[in-house]
């Protein structure tokens, strides 16, 4: 989505808010669960990632503007979010998109986390930190290793879409299941984007995820990044949350510390029959188990998103109202 359709979407949003029969929930969001602010060793090298020829589709404007934590801040104070989950986006770095290779990645790794951490240690009460890695790369047990003992380090991202990952190769597996183990040895709380880059994604992936690799984050949390897909609902979507539901309703005591954030899965532009069905998707899996977020800059300002935005699902005034006092419990 575009930065014009961004704000177009957020003024429809706070239209529909003031229209009669629509009043703007009193509670606001407490914590945004997926937020970015590139580091600096990121910001420099978007230009040319950005004109890769490994990348299969134009970057967002939203993605290559160099925002601060400053900023993120100040849109947090406007929206009246408490804390917010700030994920690294060092994993840019080792991207296979990035084409030539980066003869500096694993330094421009570290350092973007390093950015990211310090951010955090700099707003202990507003920012949380989240490394990044390429799970596929061959320094990410080193580098989640390397901040095992930091304090200011809280979680680690995963971008499979990003880092070339499919869930249907053994090997692919192997390598993040190995990573799962790692950041629960850590006690670091981790959000995967587990959307790959195969047009069929979907069902099949979800199950191989669910048998093979998520039994390895047995000592922290994890949180399904887009609700399984990249944003917004689409049949690869809706396939992928049809295995999670399947999975809880079966096995209700699976994967305890299992949760979904709704960063982007939603928007203005979004049907009432998409939202009617989303919110009955979330109640068959639990609607205790899905967070806010935004996936901000990409939401536009967040008042108009995590506010407005909520307004839009047909959930109870009590889910809604627990919905937006929510927030994981970090180990």
């Amino acid at each position: 989505m575009t930065i014009r359709r961004l704000f177009a979407a957020s003024a429809a949003l706070a239209a529909f808010v003031a229209a009669p029969g629509h009043a703007q929930p009193c509670t606001p969001v407490h914590t945004d669960h997926h937020v970015h602010v590139h580091a600096p060793a990121i910001l420099e090298i978007l230009p040319a990632y950005c004109r890769s020829p490994g990348r299969t589709s134009p970057c967002d404007p939203a993605f290559l503007q160099p925002l601060t934590a400053d900023d993120l801040l100040a849109d947090m104070d406007e929206a009246g979010v408490q804390t917010a989950w700030v994920m690294s986006t060092a994993y840019l770095a080792e991207s296979p998109m990035m084409t030539p290779a980066l003869a500096d990645a694993a330094a421009r790794v570290h350092a973007a986390n390093a950015f990211t951490v310090a951010a955090a240690a700099a707003h202990p009460d507003r920012l949380v930190a989240f490394i990044s890695v390429n799970p596929l790369a061959s320094d990410a047990l080193a580098e989640i290793a390397s901040w095992k003992s930091q304090p200011f380090a809280k979680g680690l991202k995963l971008h499979l879409t990003n880092s070339g990952v499919d869930l249907r190769n053994a090997d692919h597996v192997r390598r993040l299941a190995a990573v799962f183990d790692a950041a629960s040895d850590a006690r670091l709380t981790i959000m995967i984007h587990m959307r790959t880059r195969l047009e069929d994604y979907g069902a099949r992936d979800v199950r191989i995820f669910v048998e093979q690799v998520l039994p390895h984050a047995s000592n922290t949390s994890v949180v399904i990044a887009h609700s399984g897909g990249w944003g917004g609902l689409d049949a690869n979507t809706w396939d992928a949350m049809e295995v999670f539901r399947n999975v809880r309703t079966e096995h209700p005591d699976t994967a305890p510390n299992l949760f979904f954030d709704l960063a982007q899965v939603f928007n203005a532009d979004t049907s009432q029959g998409d939202r009617a069905r989303l919110v009955e998707v979330m109640r068959s899996i639990g609607v205790e188990r899905f967070v806010p977020g935004s996936d901000w800059p990409f939401s536009g300002p967040l008042d108009g998103y995590l506010n407005a935005a909520m307004v839009l699902l047909p959930l109870s005034s009590e889910e809604t109202e627990s919905l937006r006092r929510r927030r994981i419990t970090m180990k």
